[in-house]
């Protein structure tokens, strides 16, 4: 039985004691969801240490390298200073990665870890990236997506994004230039082009990443998104290599 199945009663235990809010209007809490891009770490329990949680709170549990929870929407926490930590076994005394984080009330992140954990005393090496979402519908007939680089083997001098319609004639001009490892670009809002979630559709998007300045694809992925809808892809590794995943992870943040 896997952790996540194991940790389950506890998650819901700690939902009846109402230390996950059930709304984030709280004036202590945020939401956030979490994104494992360490490529050569282990699945990760995911806890928070601060002034009322000090010996831990488990916050997630045996999130897997390009895994992600929760899988849909956001979990509810307390947005005081805390001490974020990546454990491989739930009994570690040392962790993958240890890093503060300052979360906002009311608002709502992607947290993402990515790096590398062999190197550096205690994770040194990782970084915790904290993306301010903003999930405000755009118009009727528009659909927005925003890309995070957490490929630290992404080309040196970054990457070119392009999304464009289906059936695609050529490459037409990228929406987003030069994205480098780390950076976050802006939400990009394109005219909708409704898909049918097949990779052999006619219709919806074409993602082509490539290295800046190239039209030589590294990734080529179908997106079928739905009107109304905000998606973040995040580009990755490969597990244990040292080259860009050729598949982009994409959060629907809303639908």
């Amino acid at each position: 039985m896997s952790r996540w199945l194991k940790a389950l009663p506890l998650a819901l235990a700690l939902a009846a004691l109402g230390i996950f809010a059930t709304s984030c209007g709280s004036s202590n809490q945020t939401q956030i969801r979490f994104v494992h891009a360490i490529q050569d770490a282990p699945a990760l329990d995911i806890n928070a240490y601060g002034p009322q949680q000090v010996n831990g709170m488990q916050i997630f549990a045996d999130v897997s390298f390009r895994g992600f929870l929760p899988l849909q929407g956001y979990i509810n926490v307390l947005s005081d200073t805390q001490t974020i930590k990546g454990l491989a076994n739930p009994t570690d005394t040392k962790s993958v990665f240890s890093a503060p984080v300052n979360w906002t009330a009311g608002l709502q992140y992607t947290v993402i870890a990515t790096g590398f954990s062999a190197t550096g005393a205690n994770g040194s090496n990782v970084v915790l990236q904290s993306v301010l979402d903003i999930n405000t519908a755009p118009a009727s007939g528009y659909v927005e997506f925003r890309v995070i680089n957490a490929s630290p083997h992404s080309p040196s001098g970054g990457v070119d994004v392009y999304i464009d319609p289906i059936p695609v004639q050529a490459l037409g001009t990228p929406v987003i230039s030069a994205l480098a490892y780390q950076q976050v670009s802006k939400y990009e809002s394109l005219v909708f082009f409704p898909g049918n979630n097949s990779k052999n559709s006619n219709n919806g998007y074409q993602l082509y990443v490539t290295q800046s300045g190239s039209t030589t694809p590294i990734i080529s992925q179908y997106l079928g998104p739905a009107d109304n809808s905000i998606h973040t892809l995040v580009l990755t590794d490969v597990q244990a290599g040292n080259t860009m995943n050729p598949l982009a992870l994409e959060l629907t943040d809303l639908d």
